[in-house]
């Protein structure tokens, strides 16, 4: 008898907690885009992702000063090869500047690229819009 009422007294306790889950999904109101842009602040940017979000706009400022620090390296590294007047260490050092300078510039690009490849793989486009959310493509 005891273990048929705690083998009912569970049951019920299931069948509420089930009851309290069911009302308690029947009053969200919303979705997650919804609850993500309500709990965003008030200076803080609408899209992250695409042409114009925080992401794309970063790496191309990083890009520019990365561009402008190598074409200064560049530059430094041609004046040094001017006046290294023969010597040969002086040339070895300014050819390293240039082609570092240059190497920089190439890993730059590169990142540039990866970023930018990971930043439209988040943004939905029409293509693969049909069948996925608005977070970008599914991972399935």
């Amino acid at each position: 008898m005891k273990r048929s009422l705690k083998l009912f007294s569970t049951y019920v306790l299931a069948a509420f907690t089930v009851l309290a889950l069911d009302v308690a999904q029947a009053h969200a109101v919303g979705t997650i885009a919804d609850g993500a842009a309500s709990a965003r602040g008030a200076q803080q940017p609408n899209d992250l992702f695409g042409d114009t979000g925080v992401f794309s706009k970063i790496s191309s400022v990083l890009l520019f000063i990365v561009g402008a620090i190598a074409v200064i390296m560049i530059v430094i590294g041609g004046l040094r090869y001017v006046i290294s007047g023969g010597d040969a260490s002086q040339v070895q050092a300014a050819k390293n500047t240039i082609l570092y300078a240059l190497v920089g510039v190439i890993i730059a690009i590169l990142a540039y690229a990866a970023v930018n490849f990971v930043v439209n793989s988040f943004v939905p486009t029409a293509s693969n819009t049909a069948g996925t959310s608005a977070y970008g493509a599914s991972t399935r």
